[in-house]
């Protein structure tokens, strides 16, 4: 039986959800309202990792049992928010100097 939380991810995979994020968002342009909405609720990140397992029966037939795992374990980090922030900025100075 699959549990929530079941494996800690690992820096490798830390790294490869910030990337998707920080890609997903630079495709739409919109990293500054997302650093704004993470920095605004980065003192929630241990509820909104919680509140992802809570909902997790309802999110996993769309999204797969692996991704809400993954991203429910690192949005309840404030670390890892902070990375992903640190990471969109870096790639809206770089679209700023197109």
């Amino acid at each position: 039986m699959l549990k929530m939380g079941d494996k800690p991810l690992t820096e490798e995979s830390k790294q490869r959800l910030i990337e998707q994020v920080a890609a997903r968002v630079g495709k739409h342009r919109l990293e500054i309202p997302t650093i704004l909405f993470l920095e605004m609720h980065k003192p929630l990140a241990n509820l909104i990792g919680h509140a992802a397992i809570a909902f997790s029966p309802f999110m996993i037939p769309f999204l797969g049992f692996k991704n809400v795992d993954d991203y429910s374990q690192f949005f309840s980090s404030r670390d890892n928010i902070e990375a992903l922030i640190r990471k969109l900025e870096e790639q809206g100075k770089g679209a700023e100097k197109r």
